[in-house]
Parts: C-alpha cells; sequence; structure tokens
C-alpha cells in the first residue's frame, strides 16, 4: 500500500534568504562556507542536502536551527525573522549524542524536563515514542548496553518526544551497519507520513544519492568551496518505494551525473597546474590511500565507476573522492566522466617493488609547486630546517579557502612517504635529512 501525503500545496515553514557564512580559520584566515545560498522549507516534504564533504551541508542545517547565526542573508521561520533558536526544530545527531549515564528512557525525557514538562505528562510522551521507534522494554537500559542501531533510534525518540515541526537529521544513519540503516530509513519515512502528528518535515544532510532517493521528496545537490545550490531534483517517486525499480536507478544516475561535473571535471588537473601557477591544494588523502586506490583499480581491470570504488573500498563518498583527486594530481589516474582510470605512469607505478616505488612517489610528488617551494625553503634555511608554523602560515596566505592545518597533515605524509622530508613534532619544525643535499638535489631534478 503506498504511502500519500496530501496533494495540496504545501505551506513554507522556513525560508533561507541569501545566506552566506564564514568561518575564522586558526591562522586567521577567513573561510567562506556558503554563499549566497536560497532556500525555501515546506511542510510535508522530506528535504534532503546532498554534496561533497566541505559543501556546507552541516553549517547549513545549524543555519536552519538557529544554532549558528550568518554573516549575511535572512532565516525566516513561518515568514518572521529568526532570532535565535529554531523553536520548532529538533535535531538528530551522526554521533548519537547520548549521556552514557541516563537510561533510554532518562535520555529521551531530559529534554521535555528542560522545557518545564511535569513528571506525569514526560512518562506519557517517553512511552509513546519509545513505541513508536521499536525500543519498548528497552526503557531501563544504558547506552553503552544497546547496540549503535537502538542508540540511534534513542536519538530519533529524543528528537520526536518534543513533537518539532521540522526533525533535522545530520547523516544520522552513517554509523550503523546497511541493514540497520535500510530499516531506519523506512520507519522515518513511515512516521513522518503520519499526517496528524509532527515532523511535519523532515530536513535531512546526507552523502549516499541512494539515501536520499529512497526518502527525499526533494533533493538539493550542493557544490563546495564555497557552499552554494547546484540544483534541486523533485522526487515524485511513490512511497515504498524500491531500490531496484527502473525509475529509482534513472533518479540515481541523473544525480550521479550531476555530482560527477561537479567534483570530477573532465580535464587533467595537472594541465590546470601549468597554466595556472601557484601551489596546488592537497586533498585530504595519504599516500597510502592513494596507492591502495591504484591496487583497488588494478585488481579490477585498470578502471572503475568512481560510485562503485565506494562500495568496494567501504568508505563516505567525500573520502573516496578526495583519495581520487590526489591520485589524479600525482597523474596516476585519470577521470573521464565518472570512471577512475590508471594512467601509463599508474600501471608504471604498480610493476615497480617496494623500495622503487619509493623512489617513483618522490619523483611524482617533487613536481608539484608546492614541494617545490617548501623544498626550496628547506634547502636556504639555517640547519635546513623550517618552523612548523612558517609552512601553515604560508598554506592559509596561499590557499585561503582551505584548512592549513589539514593541509600541512597532508603534506608531511606525502614529504615523508617520498623520504624529502620530516616533522619534528616536540619542536614544531620541518625538516631534511640529510641537511645539505637532499633538498637542494630533489629540487633540481624538479626543475630539470
Amino acid at each position: 500500500m503506498a504511502i500519500e501525503k496530501a496533494p495540496s500545496k504545501p505551506a513554507l515553514l522556513c525560508d533561507l534568504q541569501h545566506v552566506t557564512k564564514m568561518y575564522a580559520m586558526p591562522s586567521g584566515a577567513t573561510v567562506k562556507v556558503l554563499e549566497d545560498v536560497s532556500l525555501a522549507v515546506n511542510e510535508e516534504e522530506i528535504l534532503a542536502l546532498l554534496g561533497p564533504s566541505g559543501c556546507g551541508k552541516s553549517t547549513l542545517m545549524r543555519v536552519l536551527a538557529g544554532l549558528i547565526q550568518p554573516e549575511s542573508g535572512t532565516v525566516l521561520y513561518r515568514g518572521k525573522p529568526l532570532p535565535a533558536l529554531n523553536p520548532g526544530v529538533a535535531i538528530v545527531f551522526q554521533s548519537f549524542a547520548l549521556y552514557p549515564w541516563l537510561t533510554v528512557a532518562e535520555n529521551i525525557g531530559e529534554a521535555l524536563l528542560a522545557r518545564g514538562m511535569k513528571a506525569g505528562d514526560v512518562r506519557a510522551s517517553v512511552e509513546k515514542v519509545v513505541h513508536l521507534v521499536g525500543l519498548t522494554g528497552f526503557e531501563d537500559a544504558y547506552p553503552r548496553e544497546l547496540s549503535g542501531g537502538m542508540k540511534q533510534r534513542v536519538g530519533i525518540a529524543r528528537a520526536l518526544a518534543v513533537e518539532p515541526e521540522i526533525l533535522c537529521m545530520d547523516e544520522p544513519f552513517s554509523q550503523v551497519d546497511a541493514l540497520t540503516a535500510e530499516t531506519l530509513r523506512g520507519e522515518v519515512v513511515r512516521f513522518w507520513s503520519d499526517k496528524a502528528t509532527n515532523p511535519k518535515t523532515i530536513f535531512m544532510v546526507s552523502h549516499d544519492v541512494k539515501e536520499v532517493v529512497f526518502m527525499a521528496t526533494r533533493i538539493v545537490v550542493m557544490a563546495a568551496k564555497p557552499g552554494r545550490v547546484r540544483h534541486i531534483f523533485e522526487n515524485p517517486l511513490p512511497y515504498p518505494r524500491d531500490y531496484r525499480s527502473p525509475a529509482f536507478q534513472r533518479l540515481v544516475d541523473e544525480i550521479h551525473a550531476l555530482i560527477t561535473e561537479i567534483e570530477m571535471p573532465d580535464h587533467p588537473v595537472v594541465e590546470v597546474a601549468r597554466k595556472k601557477p601557484g601551489w596546488e591544494p592537497l586533498p585530504d588523502a595519504t599516500a597510502s590511500e592513494v596507492i591502495g586506490l591504484l591496487e583497488v583499480l588494478d585488481d579490477h581491470g585498470g578502471q572503475d565507476d568512481v560510485f562503485d570504488l565506494v562500495e568496494h573500498i567501504g568508505r563516505e563518498f567525500g573520502k573516496v573522492l578526495a583519495v581520487v583527486k590526489a591520485a589524479e594530481l600525482l597523474d596516476v589516474v585519470d577521470t573521464p566522466k565518472q570512471d577512475v582510470v590508471l594512467t601509463d605512469s599508474g600501471r608504471r607505478f604498480l610493476k615497480l617493488s617496494v623500495p622503487e616505488r619509493k623512489t617513483s612517489f618522490r619523483e611524482l610528488v617533487v613536481k608539484l609547486h608546492i614541494f617545490k617551494d617548501v623544498l626550496e625553503m628547506l634547502a636556504r634555511a639555517d640547519r635546513h630546517e623550517v618552523d612548523e608554523e612558517i609552512i601553515t602560515s604560508s598554506l592559509a596566505l596561499r590557499l585561503p579557502y582551505e584548512d592549513p592545518d589539514r593541509l600541512f597533515r597532508t603534506l608531511v605524509d606525502w614529504g615523508r612517504h617520498a623520504d624529502l622530508f620530516d616533522h619534528d613534532v616536540e619542536r614544531r619544525k620541518l625538516f631534511a635529512e640529510p641537511p645539505p643535499g637532499t633538498a637542494s638535489t630533489e629540487l633540481r631534478a624538479a626543475e630539470s
């Protein structure tokens, strides 16, 4: 039996108008996380934000909830400006966020007691939502006694207990196993479908395309750096939805194609670097992860679809995409459309012995402008060592939209793997060893 919502035009609950949000980095630089984002949130819909890590999905949710204030723009709740916390919102967090010293019933009832509800009414409300999320019999259990799926049921029940008009869910199923996640998705759609009760709307953040196609009535695809709305898909598929249906797969493929166009443009990253000299923003991926990707591709005949890679590797889309981008930056893979393909350089790398791979990785790394400049700094520095703060400050100035501390960690990881330099954590120094030759020699090799 299909789940139907009322056909009448839905009322507007929240309206975000031209929202821009910036954060100050530890280095003092300012990063624009959201830029000119406008989005209407209606009654009787499941609205999903989909996009890569760093596109501002969770930040936008927190702006909607009133947890943080934007630098510019307006947030309206039922037509009125939102001055502080949104009274119609409750949030289900990714990390469960349960009090370990409280039982299931106490965790759920805590928010109600904080609102001044009488003890008898709290017990009735807790009993109602415990039954709704399938936790009957576990009221007196503590979080340590529950599975991940049961902990998230408690988080959902706690949010439902305050009867919010908008239930915000920040990647709520990413910490549970696949079967539990599938069950929870169906249950969330089930209790949302009851028109007589809240929540009237669900506002969710996800990185999983199939998840949002299964649940959402509207899907907002965001682009990153800074975060902005790229496209909004209407999802007319009737409930309950079938992952295997042709219509379901067509919408999944359409969204995949758009995300691929945004995140993996069909041109070589190395060519872009040549046209526009400067420091390359190193993706958040270790040298070992890049080599692991090459080995996975080799096992799959030298190429794979990026979305299939996500399933094969078992990591979230944003992380796999970062590793792919790192490999492309080093010219060991290419990304035509949504495929990831070993280049000739990548194939040669895989045929080498472990010591030979170390040398080959060094040759790939020293072609990058960022490593050329850092090696030159080390070659010229007294004792061939440079303060960590000098490097991170340079990163903040040269790459203002990136996290300099994260970039520094990647820089050190690649540099160590290539035997170019090392990092003294206690003295907070980057140093080349042996002092007189290594950096200068590699710099000359990079320039030749």
